[in-house]
């Protein structure tokens, strides 16, 4: 190094808000009705009606309500698009009008779009396959590839809104969303954006999705009580229910929310990210790579463990999977978790697992824990695990001074993310 450098000082990094959010999923259309159904311990999970269900051993998932895309998309546009992609714009577009920023000749060019997802157009692949089978290659819709393609529920949203800045999708199975939320939190960071739209999508309720799913014995079985099927951290957990929806971001550098009035929800603090390198689809022994993902996110948030009063746990609901990250949890936290004082709950077990939209949704709903100061629960907890020691907010919402929040996505693969934020004060 050049003397005259040696005494330079790195450039400070741009701190980071968040200032809008969009939320949809099999609770509720809008982040409001999704947060008073957790609130309400309601569940999102019951018989498919999206597709024939015969000779499928699992029936039953977290499917969308009456989600029109008409709402938000001309019928003839929304016909080209996969089913995720419908629900990438409505949570987009709820983030936009919450957030209050325009995008416009003078910013297009620094707000960008980041928007992940595990899958993709499962249900575009399905359709155009089948008509291939039926009619021959003739019969393939030329919107087949644009339909489908996981960077174009990002394009569609960079489209709508006029978002000249960077352009990506990740496609990190069940940590999409929390990645492409980290990444575009490091974007505006280095000043390459002052904005950006962020998080992920996902339906993946289709007979190749769920048939998939079912055929590697991941998902719970329980046929004749939907409702009480995802029971995260119970000894009689069984498996995972998939659910679909998305939660979408928007996340600016703070001076330039602040200059524009913008009110302001949350802090991104940190963002760490680990890989187990150790099997396709199992969770490293003792969590170790969950657990070097959180310390990751606490290096880059300047905390210590104590300061983290609410976790939004990945816990899926699989035997080995909750307990792992349970005791990753407790790596991490020690007596902070031991003790109960830390609070940690899987709203999966009313959302079902969004795969690639779930670190979206879940951010989502880390910071209206946060702006509400209330624990969401985990529902469906009879009897704890022997192996699950920790405070999961059993059954009912707990009332909790929560300033700052950690939330984790862990993927097939062995990818791993932890996000932290911190409630906003001035």
């Amino acid at each position: 190094m050049d003397e005259s450098q040696a005494g330079e000082q790195q450039p400070q990094r741009r701190r980071v808000v968040v200032t809008g959010l969009g939320l949809l999923c099999g609770v509720g259309r809008t982040a409001g009705q999704v947060w008073e159904g957790l609130l309400a311990g309601r569940s999102g999970m019951a018989e498919i009606k999206a597709f024939d269900l015969t000779g499928h051993p699992v029936r039953f998932a977290a499917e969308v309500k009456d989600f029109d895309p008409l709402v938000f998309i001309e019928k003839k546009e929304a016909r080209k698009m996969g089913r995720f992609i419908h629900f990438a714009i409505a949570a987009a577009q709820e983030a936009m009008d919450h957030s209050g920023l325009k995008i416009d000749d003078s910013n297009h060019d620094r707000v960008g779009v980041h928007i992940g997802s595990g899958i993709g157009g499962f249900d575009v692949i399905e359709r155009e396959h089948s008509a291939m089978l039926a009619g021959g290659p003739r019969k393939i819709s030329p919107f087949f590839i644009p339909g489908s393609i996981i960077n174009l529920a990002a394009g569609h949203v960079s489209i709508r809104f006029g978002a000249r800045g960077p352009n990506e999708a990740t496609a990190t199975a069940c940590t999409s969303s929390a990645h492409s939320i980290g990444d575009a939190f490091r974007i505006i960071q280095r000043g390459d954006a002052d904005a950006m739209i962020a998080g992920g999508t996902e339906a993946s309720i289709t007979p190749m999705g769920v048939g998939g799913f079912a055929a590697m014995k991941a998902l719970s079985t329980r046929n004749d009580d939907p409702t009480h099927a995802c029971r995260p951290f119970d000894k009689d957990r069984d498996g995972f229910v998939v659910g679909e929806g998305a939660g979408i971001l928007i996340l600016e550098e703070l001076e330039g929310a602040k200059a524009r009035g913008a009110h302001i929800l949350a802090e991104v603090l940190g963002y760490g990210m680990s890989a187990d390198a150790y099997h396709m689809t199992g969770m490293a022994p003792e969590g170790e790579g969950c657990f070097r993902a959180m310390n990751a996110a606490l290096k880059v948030a300047g905390l210590s463990p104590d300061r983290i009063d609410y976790v939004n746990a990945h816990a899926t609901s699989t035997p080995l999977g909750d307990a792992l990250e349970s005791k990753a949890l407790e790596n991490v936290f020690g007596e902070h978790a031991l003790d109960h004082t830390l609070l940690v709950s899987s709203t999966k077990s009313m959302t079902g697992h969004l795969l690639g939209g779930a670190g979206g949704l879940e951010a989502g709903i880390t910071i209206m824990a946060m702006l509400h100061q209330i624990a969401p629960p985990t529902m469906n907890i009879e009897e704890l695990d022997p192996n699950c020691r920790l405070n999961y907010v059993p059954n009912q919402p707990q009332p909790a001074k929560i300033d700052y929040a950690l939330s984790n996505s862990f993927g097939f693969g062995g990818t791993n993310g932890s996000l932290i934020f911190k409630r906003w004060t001035e």
